[in-house]
């Protein structure tokens, strides 16, 4: 019999943290934690619990708040009881769109930073614990490709691109850090969500099957690297 797996998916109200739910709670052997700021407006996330193999829970968590952060810990510990987390699957980010490195919000850099950097750095820190007493011990941070100064996608998306060419390097510390997890930070392409827009090459649904396939094949050898949707490495 397949064991059970625990998901903690952040930014699961939409996009490709709501596809990565979906996909998940098909599966009975999962439980899956689905975070978002606010639940009550989440109702594409609610109503996936009416078709749900697997066990969905869902909990608020804004990953712009270390308040909030900290506090959906004990929540967590409630829903998995005597279970480890296997999987914390750092989704959620914030853009400022099209801005370039001389005509940017000062403020939005901030806001930027402390979403796509400072938020999944806790939360590595502060759910490590559930992850030591996991299965799997996995850490996914949803990168970009404009994180990659090799790929040399030019000034579009300055402060999108600073932050998570920073969560890169977050990534990497971890990684080396604690060799006993398997850290890894991967670019989900150009998804057709409401960040990536109407134009993107990908669709969602394509997208997080080859994410999901990733996560749960992914050894010590993936930790520590820049991956794409498919495995394969990204020059930094």
């Amino acid at each position: 019999m397949a064991e059970i797996s625990t998901w903690l998916v952040t930014g699961s109200s939409r996009g490709i943290g709501l596809e990565l739910v979906r996909q998940l709670v098909s599966n009975p052997r999962n439980i899956v934690v689905a975070t978002c700021r606010d639940p009550a407006r989440a109702s594409k996330l609610t109503a996936l619990k009416d078709s749900a193999k697997g066990q969905l829970h869902v909990v608020a968590l804004d990953v712009s708040s270390e308040a909030s952060i900290r506090g959906s810990v004990p929540e967590v510990e409630g829903i998995l009881g005597e279970k480890g987390l296997d999987y914390l699957y750092n989704n959620a980010a914030i853009t400022e769109g099209d801005d370039s490195t001389f005509n940017f919000s000062y403020d939005g850099l901030l806001d930027t930073l402390r979403a796509n950097v400072a938020g999944p750095a806790l939360l590595g820190t502060v759910y490590l614990p559930l992850l030591e007493k996991g299965r799997r011990k996995v850490i996914v941070n949803m990168t970009s490709g404009l994180a990659s100064i090799g790929l040399d996608f030019g000034a579009k998306n300055a402060t999108y691109s600073v932050s998570k060419t920073a969560l890169n390097m977050l990534m990497y510390k971890q990684a080396k850090t604690r060799p006993d997890l398997i850290a890894y930070v991967v670019d989900p392409g150009w998804v057709k969500t409401d960040m990536g827009g109407p134009g993107a090459m990908m669709e969602v649904e394509e997208s997080v099957g080859r994410l999901l396939k990733l996560a749960t094949t992914a050894t010590g050898k993936s930790s520590g690297k820049f991956l794409n949707n498919d495995g394969e490495e990204v020059v930094w």
